[in-house]
């Protein structure tokens, strides 16, 4: 079973740094083993495949992996757990064996979040925030897991669009903590995406910066999006690059923690440019190369 642990920083992420927040922006790289992904890099449960693709990720970057085994795109087709399970576990084993960095897992389910902690596993990424299986922020408490909510909710109807999301986040966070979640293992995704047109989308990007009064983490996922390929004409999801890297880098100035990522190599370049400029950060090396 993965070490306990009492805050995320205690996590050695890319290079052997230990995890220090505010730094500089960290890198989540996608790994989706279900056979309907959204962004067209469903692995479908190829074991093989999901490994060299984590070893690649790490390659170039990723300071932390995201392996999800059910889709959640607009019409998906909902699985069971014992579904779920058949595709994730076999995948999340193999790269939790093989990667230096951590591993979270992509559920909403708490029977699924605690296999995936058994499996090496460190962090849970729940979609819904805790909304649909409030179980998981238990099984978050009693295994010492990161937890990261993102908020949703079924349709696009809100009072105010910010205000609820802030305040939405506000309540899985509390709920989290009721449940002995330590708050330093918790952090917070706008959604985007998730119960949200494309216009809400564009505005959340833009207002994004006032989720940083919640005083956690900001995790950001604008990769491929639909609203992407929307403003650039209808492009499918592989040729969503530079609009994602222009998400990316506006997401850092407003004060992005970390990305998640289906192209790792070049949003890593994008957040290392971003760090140097806006949070004065220097690779490895800088002055001997000057």
């Amino acid at each position: 079973m993965p070490t306990r642990l009492s805050s995320l920083t205690e996590l050695t992420v890319a290079n052997g740094e230990r995890l220090s927040w505010g730094q500089r922006t960290y890198v989540m790289g996608v790994i989706n083993v279900t056979p309907d992904s959204f962004s067209g890099d469903g692995l479908k449960g190829d074991v093989d495949a999901a490994v060299e693709q984590a070893l690649r990720f790490e390659g170039e970057g990723a300071d932390f992996l995201d392996i999800g085994a059910e889709s959640t795109r607009p019409g998906h087709h909902p699985v069971t757990e014992a579904e779920e399970l058949r595709r994730l576990l076999p995948s999340l084993e193999a790269v939790a064996a093989r990667v230096s960095i951590p591993v979270s897992v992509d559920t909403w389910k708490s029977g699924v979040a605690r296999a995936a902690l058994d499996a090496g596993a460190c962090i849970i990424n729940d979609v819904w925030g805790l909304k649909a299986d409030p179980g998981i922020a238990a099984v978050a408490a009693e295994r010492g897991a990161g937890l990261a909510l993102m908020h949703n909710q079924q349709g696009h109807v809100y009072d105010n669009l910010l205000d609820d999301i802030v305040s939405g986040l506000q309540r899985s966070a509390d709920t989290a903590l009721a449940a002995g979640v330590p708050r330093a293992n918790l952090m917070v995704d706008p959604g985007i995406g998730f119960g949200k047109t494309a216009d809400q989308n564009i505005e959340v990007l833009r207002e994004l910066g006032r989720l940083k009064k919640l005083g956690l983490p900001l995790l950001v996922g604008t990769s491929r999006k639909s609203t992407i390929g929307l403003l650039l004409g209808g492009l499918p999801p592989e040729e969503r690059v530079e609009g994602t890297a222009v998400t990316v880098a506006l997401a850092i100035a407003a004060g992005a923690d970390m990305i998640r990522v289906h192209d790792v190599k070049e949003m890593a370049r994008v957040c290392r440019v971003s760090d140097a400029i806006l949070r004065d950060w220097r690779p490895g090396g800088w002055e001997t190369n000057q």
